[in-house]
């Protein structure tokens, strides 16, 4: 594999058969019965007694879904059965460059290890001399991020789902002593039926002590105590904060806090968060406010907050 994958007719082939899943009463294709439990063959907990060694020549390589620092994200197909899936190719030397093989290493670690529906499946890895390979679930919807920017914002009740959605996932994070610690539109992912995925793991750890004091994540959603002079130490309520700024995004098309980069960093700081507009409801407005509290000890849990209120009223049916 030199460079970018060549589009091929095999290309065309995977549009079409995911356009026709699509158009089907939106029902994907079966898995092939050689996967047990819609389980990929490559899969790491496979229970086949003899694994496959796993190879780029065992894929096809379809359209690019997605370009990322260390590389590209490619739709391929399982030559054998036929199972779609996405390739994440790393570059060896570009992860070098950037000092980042902790940076990759952890996201193969943990992100490896988490089974949820609202977690981007992880099935396996492998590498060659020059590039490194996740086999990861193919979310169909593409990133949340780029159905924020078409549409601006989202109505409230979509904007309720996504946040109970993303509570949720992030409540079984935490659960496995997990932090994401990067969460943001671009990092989340939209599955065939609407539903939102977690996705890019590089930035979390495993932390059964419950306490960070490295910096890392993107600034408009970073925590004041990530920020502050003192730099103490945080805890796993940092995700409960970038899912206050990630509903109010939802709500508004806009970050609470966003300015300049030094300005940004003094709003977050002292909590200087922009009104949200009237046209958003009373429960809405309650929801982001009780996660955007800067004392980290006062912010509503994950499950208070798939409690709250404005929750229920537009999920309970569900």
């Amino acid at each position: 594999m030199a460079g970018a994958p060549r589009t091929t007719d095999a290309d065309l082939r995977l549009r079409t058969k995911t356009a026709e899943a699509v158009n089907r009463n939106r029902m994907p294709p079966p898995p092939p019965p050689p996967v047990p439990q819609n389980r990929p063959p490559c899969r790491r907990d496979s229970t086949d007694a003899k694994p496959q060694r796993l190879h780029l020549g065992l894929f096809e390589i379809g359209r690019p879904l997605g370009k990322g620092k260390f590389g590209r994200v490619y739709l391929v197909k399982h030559r054998q059965s036929g199972f779609l899936c996405a390739l994440k190719v790393l570059e060896k030397a570009q992860i070098a460059r950037e000092n980042a093989e902790v940076h990759v290493r952890r996201e193969i670690e943990v992100h490896g290890v988490l089974r949820h529906p609202g977690v981007l499946g992880f099935y396996n890895w492998f590498h060659d001399s020059r590039r490194i390979y996740l086999i990861l679930e193919y979310a169909a919807g593409g990133e949340l991020y780029r159905s924020l920017q078409k549409e601006g914002r989202f109505p409230e009740r979509r904007a309720a789902k996504y946040a109970a959605q993303v509570a949720a996932a992030l409540r079984y994070l935490h659960s496995k002593n997990v932090m994401h610690r990067d969460i943001k539109p671009e990092n989340i992912l939209v599955g065939l039926y609407g539903e939102l995925k977690l996705a890019d793991f590089g930035y979390s750890v495993h932390s059964p002590s419950n306490r960070r004091d490295t910096l890392c994540g993107t600034l408009d959603y970073l925590p004041p105590e990530m920020l502050a002079a003192s730099k103490a130490d945080y805890s796993r309520a940092i995700d409960q904060w970038t899912l206050g700024v990630l509903t109010y995004e939802f709500l508004t098309g806009e970050a609470p806090f966003e300015d300049s980069p030094l300005s940004t960093k003094r709003r977050i700081v002292s909590g200087d968060m922009k009104p949200l507009p009237a046209s958003v409801s009373r429960e809405a407005k309650d929801f982001v406010h009780s996660l955007l509290v800067l004392d980290p000890s006062k912010r509503l849990s994950f499950d208070d907050a798939l409690e709250h209120p404005w929750i229920l009223k537009h999920c309970d049916a569900e």
